[in-house]
């Protein structure tokens, strides 16, 4: 196994030099806290990815959890694991320090699971899942369910979830079944089944608290009527002790990959006693669940580029060191053969994963510095904020995990037939990575996200905003005489996305809703790519800066500078061309795929 799972150095330089973290210290909110807390906060994530996650990930691939008289048994590293993310504030760092937390901007709180999700995904999402869920009962629990519950969390004790999915539902939430009746003991009835839900059920800690959505009996259909409970596996009796809440877990699935956390289909309330306690206003459960989803799909996009980032450094590794073939000049059979690093050919495939990888990581952080910021602006700047955030979330969440699986697959292309079998962890990379872009929303949700509500709201308010962002960095880099073409290249991309929106809007005004979605997902791909584009030349930015004193640098500074800026002219020669193509399909709105009978799916 490679030694290495992620750039340190490109963490540093994307916190320090690109997103410039220490710029919110200016505000009170992050006052406290200091450029070498953040260090200290990088360098321990590091030592523990390194020691304790990292030796782990093959084992709990091939020992996953076990299902033994309704009870799951994880890997015993989970429990170790918990504790320590528990003790060493891991949990709750971004949490107000008035009820725990660290008070952290998101920004650096991004780079711990990113590293832990590098070393190890499957345990990463443990404390990840427990950090939403309590987030999500301090925004919105009364102070009686923050009390009973979150400390607990905090301290990795017990783990928190979210339970939406159903066996009927699916991806609609508007038809989950699960009830919720009221009593006069100030708790309610539930009963139903979830599916699909992530550590639900484990002996890793002493409790499982569900977020849980359900239809209070009355309420109004579809999503209107959805309310949010917490409900625990084991509640607390009058005496203080946990007993159990008739939550029991009916099956266990068994998965492609991310092997190491189980996924568990629940059934609540069999004996008619299973107790939720309501989160905030009834009927306001959805709303409040996004909260979480928002922010768990933010996860999904760091463990994707985690996965890919893990698979990039095996391939790099592999790559240096194995010796196949002569360079094509080379007529001579008996000189040395060379690495195969050297060929043009794997020197794409890596450049295409870095391409991915440093350019998805830069959006993931772009919308962190966009969420600590709304956190301490008030007015129209917080707006602001809170509208980029909320456009750019389905494209942070969807583009790493649909890239995530191509890079990973270059990275086992590299090694061949090694990278197929087992004796390397490429081929469990390939599998753990396949979840992403369906965990927390499919692709093609997100499509309907982004072009039927991200790109309308407030009559398109937020994607003028991002707009104006994008054209910001344009202009700076037109006065960089190396990055002008590039920026004239994003204008011009810039001016497509605008025609092709200007166009589906058209359609959506004339045709109606079915031909405006139709494509929506070709329209998030389409989207992404010049989203990543951007990124790469904010980024070009900040390395040019640095190579104008190149005297000062280091050799190691100085490479890494020049490997920057050959994966960011890669993603604007070999993918950012790629707009055009889709840029030609967006617009044809000839409803092929509406037109499509389904019985026309035939033999």
């Amino acid at each position: 196994m490679a030694e290495k799972f992620v750039s340190e150095r490109n963490l540093r330089f994307l916190l320090y030099e690109v997103f410039d973290i220490t710029s919110l210290l200016q505000y009170p909110y992050y006052a406290e806290h200091t450029p070498e807390v953040f260090d200290m906060i990088l360098e321990t994530a590091l030592k523990i990815g390194r020691d304790m996650l990292y030796p782990h990930l093959e084992e709990m691939d091939k020992t996953p959890p076990e299902f033994v008289d309704g009870k799951v048994k994880v890997h015993p590293v989970v429990r170790i694991f918990m504790k320590e993310c528990g003790q060493g504030g891991w949990i709750s760092a971004m949490a107000p320090m008035e009820i725990g937390g660290q008070q952290l901007p998101n920004m650096i709180g991004l780079v711990p699971g990113f590293i832990f999700g590098a070393a190890n995904y499957s345990a990463s999402v443990y404390p990840g899942l427990t950090t939403g869920a309590a987030h999500l009962i301090n925004s919105f629990g009364k102070k009686e369910l923050i009390e009973t519950y979150v400390p607990k969390m905090f301290a990795g004790e017990w783990q928190g979830t979210m339970a939406l999915t159903e066996p009927q539902a699916g991806s609609s939430l508007a038809d989950i079944t699960t009830s919720a009746e009221p009593t006069d003991q100030g708790y309610y009835k539930i009963k139903g089944q979830k599916i699909f839900i992530s550590a639900s059920e484990h002996d890793g800690v002493e409790n499982v608290i569900q977020l849980l959505l359900a239809k209070i009996k009355g309420s109004p259909p579809g999503l209107k009527g959805i309310s949010l409970f917490v409900v625990p596996n084991k509640r607390i009796n009058e005496n203080g002790e946990l007993v159990p809440n008739d939550v029991n877990v009916t099956g266990i699935y068994h998965k492609l990959g991310y092997k190491g956390c189980p996924i568990n289909q629940l059934s609540l309330g069999e004996n008619d006693d299973c107790r939720g306690y309501l989160v905030g206003q009834p009927n306001k459960g959805l709303a409040y669940m996004f909260q979480m989803m928002n922010e768990a799909r933010i996860g999904v996009g760091i463990g994707a580029t985690a996965i890919a980032s893990a698979a990039y450094y095996a391939a790099l590794e592999y790559a240096k060191e194995r010796p196949q073939g002569r360079r094509l000049t080379s007529k001579d059979p008996t000189l040395p053969q060379i690495s195969i690093i050297e060929h043009a050919d794997v020197k794409r495939m890596l450049l295409f994963q870095r391409a991915i990888i440093e350019g998805s990581l830069s959006l993931l952080l772009q919308c962190s510095k966009y969420s600590d910021l709304e956190i301490v602006l008030e007015g129209e700047e917080k707006e602001k904020y809170s509208l980029l955030l909320d456009l750019l979330t389905p494209v942070a969440k969807s583009y790493p995990s649909e890239m995530g699986i191509l890079s990973v697959s270059q990275a086992l292309q590299c090694l061949g037939g090694y990278g197929y079998c087992d004796e390397f962890p490429l081929e469990q990379y390939y599998r753990d990575v396949r979840i992403h872009p369906i965990h927390e929303g499919t692709t093609g949700i997100h499509g309907l996200t982004l072009l039927g509500r991200g790109i309308i709201r407030k009559n398109g308010k937020a994607f003028q905003l991002y707009l104006e962002n994008v054209q910001e960095v344009i202009r700076r880099a037109e006065n960089d005489p190396e990055l002008k073409p590039y920026g004239l290249e994003l204008k011009d991309a810039l001016k497509r996305l605008q025609e092709v929106t200007s166009h589906l809007i058209d359609v959506a005004t004339k045709e109606g809703p079915d031909l405006f979605l139709a494509d929506a997902t070709l329209y998030l791909e389409f989207f992404g790519i010049i989203a990543i584009a951007w990124q790469w030349l904010l980024q070009a930015l900040s390395v040019q800066k640095a190579l104008k004193n190149k005297d000062g640098l280091s050799e190691a500074d100085a490479n890494f500078y020049q490997g920057k800026m050959y994966a960011f002219r890669y993603f604007f020669g070999y993918e950012l061309p790629k707009i055009e193509g889709l840029a030609k399909r967006l617009t044809n709105g000839d409803g092929l795929t509406v037109e499509m009978k389904a019985d026309l799916f035939s033999d």
